[in-house]
């Protein structure tokens, strides 16, 4: 029997993760994640890419939304009011346009300083109607490509034994920064194969696989990019026809509810047909 044994939302993308006993998964994904965004002077999203010590920024998201904390160690900390009203301004994510609420200039000046580079904090606005691509569409806030990223302990096992064989230390699993960890699947990658599951109170069905970057070299505790690992590994075996590498898969929520952990990870199937059983309003 798989279970859930890690639960993380990341309030802003790019930042550090929240670990949570339970939270709410809603149609953008688990409550409060990627629902923030840091974007440079011309509005384009700052990305670990880019900008490692984003890893090192800790935001706390209080009083049911809104307030927001950013802090990061032997830095001190600025504490927010969550704007929600005030005028849009366009951002960039991956090249493509959307609209932000700016929360002002106590954040940007912050950011800007620790960050050595101009940057404003920007939210979602409660209008935004993003929708992801993939087998099983979905809304989602400002995260990559899909509301919910999914990966199971027995897949970072199988990479760690791999790095292990080549010489390599094992990673832990926030280099691949993953909303829900299960454990329990019987084997690696298994996640992949999924087309709907039941966790909790939540339905997700399976959208796309993860295609990984270079965000999975950059260590989450020092902020600094580490070299070629995992990705030199995962092109050995992970490689999809597509392009790229994969680890981990995307799902959209299809039926809100609360998950926890210890959730028991129930696969609603393996097969298309499955996934339009679970959609939104339908018994099962």
């Amino acid at each position: 029997m798989a279970v859930v044994v890690q639960l993380v939302s990341y309030p802003i993308k790019g930042c550090a993760g929240t670990p949570l006993d339970g939270v709410r998964a809603d149609e953008p994904g688990l409550e409060h994640d990627r629902s923030f965004m840091v974007v440079d002077g011309d509005g384009t999203f700052r990305s670990q890419r880019r900008d490692p010590r984003l890893a090192l920024i800790r935001p706390v998201v209080g009083e049911r939304g809104r307030r927001i904390t950013l802090d990061a160690a032997g830095f001190g900390a600025v504490d927010i009011e969550v704007d929600t009203d005030s005028a849009r301004r366009d951002v960039e994510l991956f090249g493509l346009p959307y609209q932000g609420i700016d929360q002002g200039p106590d954040a940007a000046g912050w950011l800007s300083e620790f960050l050595g580079a101009p940057s404003r904090l920007v939210r979602v606005p409660p209008e935004h109607d993003r929708v992801t691509d993939g087998l099983t569409p979905g809304q989602a806030g400002y995260a990559d490509s899909g509301a919910v990223h999914l990966v199971s302990t027995a897949s970072l096992d199988e990479l760690n034994r791999r790095l292990a064989a080549a010489g390599h230390p094992a990673l832990p699993m926030d280099r691949f920064r993953p909303n829900i960890v299960i454990d329990g699947t019987g084997g690696p990658h298994l996640e992949d194969e999924l087309r709907g599951v039941r966790i909790g109170g939540a339905v997700l069905a399976f959208a796309k696989l993860a295609l990984r970057c270079a965000v999975t070299t950059v260590d989450q505790d020092g902020g600094v990019k580490t070299g070629p690992e995992p990705l030199r590994t995962l092109a050995a075996y992970r490689r999809v026809a597509r392009g790229g590498v994969a680890f981990g898969a995307k799902f959209s929520v299809v039926r809100p509810g609360r998950v926890a952990l210890g959730d028991e990870v129930a696969a609603a199937g393996r097969t298309d047909g499955l996934v339009r059983a679970f959609s939104p309003g339908s018994p099962g």
